[in-house]
């Protein structure tokens, strides 16, 4: 398809402006064609957000704060022309793995070429960022193919089901097995973190790169999660079974409930690997915990590397909504190389000028010329009387002068022992 934007204008990345929405949102629904219902309404419904949100976002943008890279959007555009967008957001509490969450792009264009100037401005600008991950439908293949071009490799492989309501009700009826099923606090974290590690491959940990801390939450991470609870009449209901005898959490659950009944019931589900009967438990306590809110299906989803989990989905007859592809690539930034100063116009006093005495050396009492011994002893053995004589207190007064006339003979007896020797 033939370019309508002249070639002759160069492609400039920029930081998001509120006069950017409306074109967003006309690349949110240009890209239903390639992404799932499920991607597609997502994406509709945070720009709707972003736009009525974007004044107090864009001020939480400038000052340290939980809400700080919400507002992490970059816009490629020519000649005043929108081209793309990518929105990122860190994915731990450090910040040294970011999320690519969305590439959207013009049709027309080049969308390798625009993309991938998207995503190497990201890199290149973001220099906290260690690793980079994103997930992608593995139906769509021109977005694998820009990821792929632009270093990102496969990290792991989600699924993601749907439990219809009829399906819940019978779950319900069956009795949970759950005696040390509590509540989450922050005093939980090194726990969540420790069921967190246990629970994926090494590879997998090392990108994802959490901490206890990120476990936590802070008081205004609090006060706000609350506040958008209220605005989304949303309910997020959460908890970990606790092992007395390991003193370890080995199953935990956040399910999120939509008080409306217009948006289906989320869930998130993690158990350990050496727990896996513990599917069935978890599974049924969500639809219990369903039973009270508007009649709506469950989503959740599942990673390759928990095939336990795949197979009870299978086994109850959940349904197959999304197969997704998670991707990661690590960056390495160049240090710059500092340009070469030139040694002729350094003058010499400037650069040894800290090597300078800061004041005046005073002359010791010690020579450090040799002595000839034979002439010092004849000095010695004259006695030269002192100009003034010292007198010493005590029954036992001793002469100065006596004392150097006895050294004077006792230095000439070893010198002429010394030439005798010699000879």
């Amino acid at each position: 398809m033939t370019s309508l934007i002249p070639q002759n204008l160069s492609v400039v990345i920029r930081p998001l402006q509120y006069r950017d929405l409306d074109g967003i949102e006309r690349l949110a629904q240009e890209s239903s064609a390639v992404e799932t219902q499920k991607q597609d309404d997502s994406a509709i419904r945070q720009m709707q957000r972003l736009r009525h949100w974007y004044g107090i976002l864009k001020f939480l943008s400038w000052f340290p704060n939980p809400l700080q890279h919400r507002l992490c959007t970059y816009i490629a555009e020519q000649g005043r022309m929108l081209l793309g967008v990518v929105q990122v957001s860190p994915f731990n509490r450090t910040r040294s793995t970011w999320r690519v969450e969305r590439v959207m792009l013009e049709h027309g264009i080049d969308r390798q070429g625009v993309g991938s100037q998207l995503l190497r401005y990201c890199f290149e600008s973001l220099l906290e960022a260690r690793t980079w991950i994103l997930e992608v439908n593995v139906n769509d293949k021109n977005a694998l193919a820009l990821y792929r071009k632009n270093g990102f490799q496969r990290l792991a492989e989600m699924t993601y089901w749907e439990i219809a309501p009829s399906l819940l009700t019978n779950l319900a009826q069956l009795e949970p097995d759950l005696p040390n099923l509590l509540p989450i606090s922050n005093a939980d974290a090194q726990l969540l973190y420790q069921l967190d590690t246990a629970s994926m491959p090494p590879l997998v940990r090392q990108v994802f790169d959490r901490q206890t801390h990120d476990f936590k939450i802070s008081l205004f991470s609090s006060l706000t999660a609350n506040v958008q609870q209220w605005l989304t009449k949303i309910e997020v209901v959460s908890g970990y079974v606790f092992e007395p005898q390991r003193k370890a959490a080995i199953g935990y659950f956040q399910l999120k409930l939509d008080r409306k009944g217009k948006q289906p019931h989320v869930a998130n589900l993690t158990v350990h690997p050496a727990y896996t009967w513990l599917y069935p438990e978890l599974i049924s306590q969500l639809a219990r915990i369903v039973q009270d809110f508007p009649t709506q299906s469950l989503q959740l989803a599942s990673a390759d590397y928990q095939p336990e989990g795949e197979e009870y989905l299978e086994q109850i007859g959940a349904n197959r909504i999304e197969h997704t592809l998670i991707m990661s690539r690590s960056v390495w930034h160049k240090v710059r190389e500092s340009r070469l100063v030139s040694l002729e116009g350094i003058q010499l006093p400037e650069v040894l000028q800290g090597l300078q005495p800061a004041r005046k050396p005073i002359p010791g009492g010690m020579s450090w010329t040799p002595r000839n011994k034979s002439k010092s002893s004849e000095k010695l053995g004259q006695g030269t009387p002192m100009q003034k004589p010292v007198k010493f207190s005590g029954k036992n007064n001793v002469n100065p002068g006596d004392h150097y006339q006895q050294n004077g003979r006792e230095a000439d007896y070893h010198s002429e022992h010394i030439n005798k020797h010699q000879e």
